[in-house]
């Protein structure tokens, strides 16, 4: 697929269905993106490398290198939103994807109005905001280097763990529902089943040192969503 210059943001799609690649290529085109496709995992590293994305559309299954490696790669460079497309149902595959920094995921086959959606969600969430530092006791979140320091100590959390705190923290002592969070986080609407953000959430608190029971820094409201405690952090 050739590459064509557009405006709204620079896509990177990593898909090796040729028919698939061209008709996402196509819908995404036809919104103003510009797009670089790759066929495998070994070329998308190299259009990584080449050209300045600001998103990437990265199917889980690929020649060369796996999407996970792909991952992994861009991660260890830069801060990007990542969109992971796959097949599989197992549950195993998308927490591994969090771990290593996975933005949000989408399971084929793919609605072009939905791929979308999720697209300009991540852009949205990637956009610098007024606030780019919070700073709560011991703890210091940045948001223009993606920084998160506990006792002067930096906590290594993946981007959507990051994505999360920031969400919640930024709304300190204010009660944020799974629905506002999943719609945030992945653009998709809460159908009572859904636990990506209660595994982050949990992950979260494990990293931030949150291991009370119940937890007091990160709090569970019943029934209605998570609150982060701004008055918890004097002392870690």
């Amino acid at each position: 697929m050739a590459t064509v210059l557009k405006n709204n943001g620079n896509l990177l799609l990593v898909e090796d269905d040729e028919s698939l690649a061209q008709w996402i290529g196509d819908y995404l085109l036809s919104h103003n993106f510009t797009l670089f496709h790759a066929l495998d995992g070994e070329q998308a590293i190299t259009l990584f490398t080449e050209h300045t994305i600001d998103c990437v559309i990265l199917d889980l299954n690929l020649p060369k290198l796996s999407g996970f490696e792909v991952c992994q790669y861009i991660r260890q460079q830069q801060q990007i939103p990542i969109l992971m497309l796959t097949a599989s149902n197992e549950d195993n595959d998308e927490i591994t994807g969090l771990e290593l920094g996975v933005s949000d995921f989408m399971h084929k086959p793919v609605r072009p109005r939905v791929l979308l959606a999720h697209i300009q969600a991540l852009l949205r969430r990637a956009m610098p905001t007024a606030n780019e530092h919070l700073q709560f006791g011991c703890l210091s979140i940045n948001k223009t280097s993606r920084d998160v320091k506990l006792d002067a100590h930096k906590i290594e959390l993946t981007a959507n763990e990051f994505d999360l705190l920031w969400l919640l923290a930024s709304q300190a002592g204010q009660i944020v529902s799974r629905e506002a969070l999943l719609k945030s986080l992945r653009g998709l609407e809460y159908d009572g089943f859904d636990r990506s953000v209660d595994i982050s959430i949990s992950r979260l608190r494990k990293k931030l040192g949150d291991t009370a029971q119940p937890s007091n820094k990160i709090k569970t409201i019943r029934a209605k969503g998570y609150l982060f405690n701004q008055h918890a952090w004097q002392h870690n």
